[in-house]
């Protein structure tokens, strides 16, 4: 789309900063029960599960989760069995030796300095082996506590289409939606947009007809 277009459709849809609550608003409205796909019972599972799902769907994280959740109960569990082991029970997630090691250096530090348990803040997620910035945002959203936004493919293409930011790095777009995005709605905002990417705002062949932000959207062909 030429620049002059672009510049054009920004003006129509109005600033992004008076846009943020009535995309947010109008989501929500569109997708009540916007949450996190992968199943879990307890916080390890959670961390356990975000750990797994890089480089692979969540639909195949559950399926390998369901049995390996009845095997591996505790930070211990991981450690009990030999590297191969582990790698086999997770091999259908992909990357399954990289994964496997990051598990058992999770678990040895979750042992070591946390009494076992799944720390909440980002800079203390972070320092975990395997754990990057995405996977300490959506540990901590998920537990109630977000103190980022996390970004992946679909956040990334939704907010370029929306106009809230015009950057290609993740965490340069989590920063300009930090300073759009209200701080209550960190954690939910992402699923939102998650959910409409599937759903609508799908990435060859967007569904502008049938958008709610059809109205708000620089991107739409409406």
């Amino acid at each position: 789309m030429a620049r002059s277009f672009v510049r054009e459709a920004r003006k129509r849809v109005g600033p992004k900063k008076d846009r943020i609550l009535p995309i947010v608003e109008r989501l929500t409205a569109a997708y009540p029960d916007a949450t996190i796909a992968l199943r879990f019972r307890s916080e390890l599972e959670l961390l356990v599960s975000v750990m797994l799902s890089a480089q692979t769907t969540d639909v195949n994280v559950n399926r390998v989760t369901e049995r390996l959740f009845q095997k591996y109960r505790r930070p211990e569990d991981y450690l009990a069995v030999p590297p191969e082991e582990l790698e086999r029970d997770i091999y259908a997630t992909g990357f399954f030796r990289q994964k496997a090691k990051a598990l058992r250096g999770t678990m040895q530090m979750l042992i070591e300095e946390d009494d076992g348990r799944v720390p909440r803040r980002l800079e203390e997620l972070v320092r975990l082996p395997g754990v990057a910035r995405k996977t300490a945002n959506v540990v901590a959203a998920e537990l109630g506590e977000p103190q980022g936004i996390v970004v992946d493919t679909h956040v990334r293409r939704l907010s370029q289409r929306l106009g809230l930011t015009k950057n290609d790095d993740p965490l340069k777009i989590e920063r300009d939606l930090q300073r759009i995005v209200p701080r209550e709605h960190w954690g939910v905002f992402p699923h939102l947009l998650i959910w409409h990417g599937r759903r609508v705002c799908l990435a060859r062949t967007p569904r502008c007809e049938d958008c709610v932000l059809r109205d708000l959207c620089p991107s739409s062909r409406i």
